[in-house]
């Protein structure tokens, strides 16, 4: 088995390492201020953006999981020297650079999202994502590292608690069967990508080079709307049909003054207010990893959130 780097120990890194130290390989986890000791995992704390360190930390690994992400209103100036510092790393260390990348890049398009549609958003979290992407895809085509990225939509599952659009704002209330709210319309379509197929997929096209040197969709099952899934999640919670409200828009301005989540949510509202859908077939097509059933994914959802709610957390 081989040794593992993941940088960053949100939802997405955590799950990664898990499954990775789960399947008998050595992991070892980066983050800011490190964590205590944990099973088949090793924390060590370090600003990932100091290259030297993460060059020392990553010797010796087969991939290097770029994980992280900085806090959201920092995106434009703390991504940069991340970016450059993971690829830094894994040209000095000729580990494989496996970037977990979201769908920003693309900005707004009509119809399904695929890998071959350009990276043409102009908002700035949108264009620092792609440059992310444009970085270390120009050096994987120099010869100097191999890169690959793995493109989630929203976050949804175990694991998956303030940054989700279906979970801290929507789990606690649906399971007391109160009415949610939501951004942009509650009917759009709308992809959802479940956490645990996010590892999967990252854990996979570190270990296939058939995976390397482009952007990959991870394994996401058909579009539902907000509504849907609440109705799905209710159902299974058994709290019965809970209404569904889409926030005014003059409520979301307030709220913009208070919070600079909400201010920062400007930019990617038009991926709630019209449908947006993930075309994952290409993945499906050349590697083994499927998207769980949906089914499944609501009922791991639920029973996730009830215990931890009865657990206090």
């Amino acid at each position: 088995m081989s040794l593992h780097v993941v940088v960053g120990f949100g939802p997405a890194g955590a799950a990664t390492a898990r499954l990775l130290a789960g399947q008998g390989h050595a992991v070892r986890v980066i983050t800011a201020s490190g964590r205590g000791p944990e099973p088949g995992i090793e924390h060590i704390a370090l600003d990932a953006a100091d290259s030297a360190r993460l060059i020392d930390a990553a010797r010796g690994a087969a991939a290097i999981h770029g994980c992280a992400a900085p806090p959201y209103h920092r995106w434009a100036s703390a991504w940069p020297p991340l970016a450059a510092s993971l690829c830094a790393a894994a040209e000095a260390t000729g580990a494989v650079l496996v970037l977990l990348g979201n769908l920003y890049g693309y900005g707004p398009v009509d119809g399904p999202l695929t890998e071959e549609l350009p990276l043409a958003a102009t908002g700035p979290k949108g264009r620092v994502r792609a440059a992310v992407w444009e970085r270390a895809r120009t050096l994987h085509e120099q010869g100097r590292i191999r890169a690959v990225e793995v493109r989630a939509s929203d976050f949804f599952g175990p694991g998956v608690t303030d940054g989700g659009h279906l979970a801290a704002r929507v789990m606690p209330r649906l399971l007391r069967g109160k009415p949610v709210s939501t951004l942009g319309d509650p009917d759009a379509p709308h992809s959802w990508t479940y956490l645990p197929d996010v590892a999967r997929a990252l854990a996979e096209v570190a270990a296939d080079e058939r995976a390397w040197g482009r952007a990959w969709h991870v394994p996401t099952e058909p579009a539902l709307s907000v509504r849907q899934m609440v109705d799905r999640l209710a159902a299974r919670a058994g709290t019965g049909p809970v209404p569904v409200r889409a926030l005014p828009p003059a409520v979301l301005g307030v709220a913009s003054l208070f919070s600079p989540l909400i201010r920062e949510l400007k930019e990617i509202r038009y991926q709630f207010e019209r449908p947006f859908v993930v075309d994952s077939s290409a993945y499906a097509t050349a590697l083994a990893v499927r998207a769980t059933p949906v089914d499944e994914q609501v009922a791991a959802t639920v029973d996730w959130w009830r215990e931890r709610l009865a657990a206090g957390g």
